[in-house]
């Protein structure tokens, strides 16, 4: 049993031994790892800073190099942007340029315009001033000669009304005489009456009276029956006046205690009173200037309102002109415009082709007028037309409207003196081919003396076969139809 237990303790020792060699080896080795992980941690921070600052000069080299590429392209760039914008520069003056020539020729145009516009305004002027000179003369005269006019009216008048006034105080004097005699007769009538009247109330007031004091006698009785208590209650009650006089002397010198109170409060009042009436005059006096100010303001307003007013009619009658003008124009408007319809309806093939005819000028002639047209017109009218050159076209077609109208007057007038003509010879040939009374006191066409004919030689001859005898059986057809020709013509005409 020692043995086993010695044994035993051995091992146990053994095995501490054991474990406290592999605890120092332990120890060791996690010295020894720490140290070289330390080491290698210096180690590999001083690697990683070698490499970072290799890395950043290589990053330096290439950075370099790129920077130099952007900086050769972008001084390219630059001076392609550079060309371009002195490109744009120039072409902006050049422009500039442009402009600042058009608005000087638009400016002396416009000036040129100016001043032929001032120089229309005074001819304008003085043809109007003219025209006033002559309406005041005008006026003048007819306002005289209506002025002699009214004073003879005004003196007749005036005689007219002399005697008017003479006639009336004649007749207001026999009215006056006539009104008094009737007002006497009409005074005395009413004396009369008045007397019998006065005299028929006082019996009858001297009854009434009588009447009157007999009931008042009557009702006095009555009175004193019936006041009879009433003396009674009423001395009672003048013992209690003694003792209430009595009562009222106590409450005297106590109303005149509180008397001299109210005197001292009344001072006291007073010159509240005085102040208050101090600072109600400053009042009254800002109040009546606030009032004046009002006033002015008022009126100010009124004046205003009275302007608006006036502006506001004025307004109104100027649109009311305004609208009557448009309305005037509007009505013209529509007129010309129902007139152009029924001008386009009757246009021919042609004029809706061409609208506007060529003129008859030659190259010459157009530039001379061109060159007349532009130089600057003197007198007024010449002025006036200038405002209305827009209207060329217009005057085009309206100059060769007139023109066709002149020329289908003047072809109607021949044709009508062309159909007259003919109804003479027809009207001459059937005289000569009938027998009646008048035949032989008149030219007769077949009637032929030396191989003269009858016909007046001063009257016209359409056609040769007029002035044949009987064997112009050919005559009277072509007169008739040439009649039957020209007749619906005259109706249409």
């Amino acid at each position: 049993m020692a043995a086993a237990e010695d044994q035993l303790l051995l091992l146990q020792s053994q095995a501490l031994a054991e474990e406290e060699a592999a605890k120092r080896k332990g120890e060791i080795i996690s010295r020894f790892l720490k140290d070289k992980l330390a080491k290698e941690k210096c180690s590999g921070a001083l690697n990683l800073h070698k490499l970072n600052t290799q890395w950043r000069a290589v990053l330096r080299d290439t950075k370099d190099e790129e920077l130099r590429r952007d900086v050769e392209i972008l001084s390219q760039t630059f001076a392609r942007v550079m060309d371009c914008k002195d490109s744009v520069i120039e072409s902006l003056a050049t422009d500039l340029e442009e402009a600042e020539e058009q608005h000087a020729r638009a400016l002396r145009s416009h000036l040129h315009n100016v001043d032929r516009l001032l120089q229309l305004q005074r001819c304008r002027l003085t043809c109007l001033e003219e025209g006033y000179n002559t309406q005041l003369e005008a006026l003048k005269t007819e306002f005289e000669a209506e002025r002699t006019t009214i004073l003879e009216q005004h003196e007749r008048e005036i005689r007219y009304l002399r005697d008017v006034m003479l006639a009336v105080e004649q007749n207001y004097a026999i009215n006056n005489h006539e009104a008094t005699q009737n007002f006497q007769s009409a005074q005395a009538d009413i004396k009369n009456k008045s007397l019998q009247e006065r005299q028929y109330c006082r019996t009858q007031l001297g009854i009434e009276l009588d009447q009157r004091w007999d009931q008042f006698q009557e009702a006095m009785q009555n009175y004193a029956e019936a006041t009879k208590q009433k003396k009674i209650t009423f001395k009672v009650l003048k013992e209690k006046n003694k003792r209430s006089s009595r009562e009222i002397k106590k409450q005297a010198k106590k109303l005149q205690k509180l008397q001299d109170l109210v005197t001292a409060t009344k001072g006291q009042l007073a010159t509240q009173r005085r102040q208050s009436e101090e600072q109600n005059q400053r009042a009254r006096e800002e109040k009546e200037r606030v009032l004046r100010r009002l006033q002015e303001l008022t009126n100010e307003m009124n004046q205003a309102r009275v302007k608006s007013r006036g502006d506001l009619a004025k307004l109104s009658a100027q649109s009311g002109a305004a609208l009557k003008t448009l309305e005037r124009v509007e009505k013209k408007a529509q007129r010309v415009l129902r007139l152009g319809e029924m001008c386009r309806r009757m246009e021919t093939e042609e004029e809706k082709v061409l609208p506007f005819y060529l003129s008859s000028l030659e190259e010459e002639e157009q530039q001379d007028a061109r060159r007349v047209l532009k130089e600057p017109p003197t007198e007024p009218l010449a002025q006036a037309l200038q405002d209305y050159t827009r209207l060329e076209r217009f005057w085009q077609r309206f100059n060769k409207a007139k023109l066709e109208e002149q020329a289908l007057e003047r072809t109607r007038e021949d044709l009508r003196r062309r159909n007259w003509h003919l109804r003479e010879l027809l009207r001459q040939y059937l005289a000569g081919i009938s027998v009646s009374p008048e035949m032989f006191h008149e030219p007769n066409p077949l009637l032929a003396v030396k191989r003269k004919s009858c016909i007046p030689r001063d009257s016209p001859h359409a056609s040769g076969d007029c002035a044949q005898g009987p064997r112009g059986a050919a005559a009277p057809s072509g007169l008739l139809g040439g009649v039957s020709r020209l007749h619906p013509f005259r109706n249409a005409s």
